[in-house]
């Protein structure tokens, strides 16, 4: 039995930066639901802005993506 090292450096790579992607992507989901509109006079209004909650959503919609693709790959073979 060879273990083909350079295979095996591949799938490492491709996970490790898939990983900090999907994580990052996460982040930004989680940042965009806490960001909080500033109006004049007021302190923080507490509710996002649409655009900020759109983009959150957008990102928590490819992590969701990522995940079933995942899944997806493992069970179908």
């Amino acid at each position: 039995m060879s273990i083909d090292w350079a295979a095996l450096g591949q799938v490492f790579g491709v996970t490790l930066v898939v990983t900090v992607g999907i994580v990052g992507l996460f982040t930004v989901g989680i940042v965009g639901t806490a960001r909080t509109t500033q109006q004049e006079g007021a302190a923080a209004a507490g509710a996002p802005g649409s655009g900020a909650r759109f983009g959150a959503y957008a990102a928590f919609a490819v992590c969701a993506a990522a995940v079933a693709y995942g899944i997806y790959l493992i069970v179908a073979a």
